[in-house]
């Protein structure tokens, strides 16, 4: 086992890796830029090392060679799907904590990827890559029929992707995703698609050791999306039957094996609730935001799984033994104003009181008094829960949202309240459009809605007035999902003090 590990990363998933990192008794170091001086990630670490950016790969790992770490965790986002610092931290001697630089690289560019998922038998949605003028994409686009999705080739996140319904706006939207995909990944090249206008977002989380043994951890499911980026996750899915979850599950990881892959990745695909149709979307060579949920219904720390495969370690849960227990919901509290077209907010935090209880989770990296800067991602915490069936977890959300207490910065706090109150989401009918079409109708977000007040706000008005800060610390916490306490250290179902978040 390791018995140091830098984390190359900033926020609530370098504190989540540093928890893990703990309770196997490992060191950690963490790094930090000039805006992230007083972060939590920073003190939350045993030691502590100022970086210019999270972006220099070279800077990083000498960080973790001086500090005499063995390997380095990625977290998501900035480089932990970048190939070429998968193989600089190899080069160097150290172990990256994820998947091998050539499985990366490989499932790196979404054009490259579909050709290899149509080789392994994947289905793929309909489509071209290696396109290049725009009258290869117009010819393209009438033969795949409108609407059509223009996507980067090196994209996600959002970034470098139009939809586009009729041929007019064609060629507009090629320069647009074209001049974003430069500016973004560095290359310039597009795919084009056939746009599923009210298809799901459907995901399986794989994991993987270095022996050989693959296996999926389950779907989430992932259609609640604004400017199609993930804002409400859950798991399982309410649309899949259990043949139509075999079927993806398997499809997942036959797409792993094309590539030889180990450690936590996902497999992401879309899903037509109206044929049962399926199709590969993308594979992210990395943990995800939304892992959470799958850790609370499988009785599994991912974090913890990918350190010790990356050690050499054996993963040893067989497919049929594995198995999913109630429901758990994610919503992603981001400073951000949903009525303004979700640009984001900065400021101090005044107050930050997190929401707790009985199968309630916080991944965050904020505290009052922090300040929310323009420098990152919006994104404050993630807000988990977990209840025997998904009517009673959709309940104790809605009231977790109601004591989630945030003064200082404008939050998608009330958005998700009416989001998980709307009776399309009470029935599972919530498509990767259905944010878009909804803003601004009056059956979501409207402007006179009612403020709900949660026990933490009653409790916060009457102690201050709330102009001024309050003062209240809350760091992470989860509390435990059901009072099972049998002797399995992995399992945290069956120990569920052993990873506490």
């Amino acid at each position: 086992m390791f018995k140091k590990i830098l984390i190359a990363n900033r926020g609530e998933i370098a504190v989540r890796v540093m928890r893990a990192c703990k309770e196997l008794g490992i060191k950690t170091v963490a790094v930090y830029s000039d805006a992230d001086q007083d972060s939590q990630h920073k003190q939350f670490a045993d030691e502590a090392i100022q970086i210019e950016s999270y972006l220099h790969a070279d800077v990083l790992i000498q960080a973790a060679l001086s500090s005499k770490a063995d390997a380095i965790h990625p977290g998501y986002g900035f480089l932990s799907e970048n190939a070429s610092f998968a193989s600089a931290v190899d080069s160097a001697k150290l172990t990256f904590i994820g998947p091998s630089a050539d499985s990366i690289r490989a499932m790196g560019d979404k054009a490259e990827s579909k050709i290899l998922m149509k080789k392994a038998g994947v289905p793929t949605v309909p489509g071209y890559e290696g396109l290049e003028s725009e009258d290869e994409f117009r010819k393209a686009a009438k033969e795949i029929d409108y609407p059509v999705l223009i996507k980067a080739s090196a994209g996600g996140g959002g970034k470098g992707m139009r939809i586009v319904e009729e041929e007019t706006g064609l060629v507009e939207a090629i320069q647009g995703a074209r001049r974003e995909a430069l500016n973004s990944f560095g290359d310039e090249h597009l795919l084009i698609e056939k746009y599923l206008a009210d298809a799901h977002h459907i995901e399986f989380q794989i994991f993987g050791d270095t022996h050989g043994h693959i296996v999926h951890l389950f779907e989430r499911e992932c259609s609640v999306q604004r400017r199609h980026q993930k804002i409400i996750e859950e798991t399982p899915s309410p649309l899949l039957t259990p043949e139509i979850r075999t079927r993806m599950g398997e499809a997942a990881v036959e797409a792993a094996k094309a590539v030889g892959y180990y450690n936590a990745g996902t497999v992401e695909f879309i899903f037509n609730p109206t044929d049962s149709s399926f199709y590969f979307l993308e594979m992210n060579t990395r943990l995800q935001v939304e892992h959470p949920v799958t850790e609370l219904a499988t009785g599994l720390d991912l974090v913890q799984w990918q350190i010790r495969v990356a050690a050499g370690g054996h993963f040893p849960y067989q497919q049929d033994h594995l198995s999913q227990r109630g429901h758990a919901i994610e919503c992603r509290i981001y400073a951000e104003d949903p009525a303004n077209g979700f640009l984001p907010s900065t400021g101090k935090l005044l107050q930050f009181i997190e929401p707790h209880g009985p199968g309630i989770r916080v991944d965050s990296g904020f505290r009052a008094g922090d300040t929310v800067t323009h420098f990152y991602d919006p994104m404050l915490a993630k807000l988990i829960v977990h209840a025997e069936n998904r009517e009673t977890a959709i309940q104790k959300m809605e009231a977790a949202l109601r004591d989630f207490v945030v003064h200082g910065v404008t939050t998608n706090i009330d958005f998700l309240q009416d989001v998980l109150s709307h009776p399309d989401f009470a029935e599972g009918k919530v498509s990767t459009r259905w944010v878009e079409k909804n803003m601004g109708s009056g059956s979501l977000f409207p402007k006179d809605r009612p403020q709900a007040v949660g026990f933490h706000t009653l409790i916060a008005a009457s102690l201050a007035d709330l102009s001024t800060p309050f003062g209240h610390t809350a760091g992470n916490r989860q509390a435990n999902t059901d009072g099972r306490n049998e002797s399995d250290p992995y399992n945290p179902w069956k120990n569920p003090g052993s990873f506490r978040n």
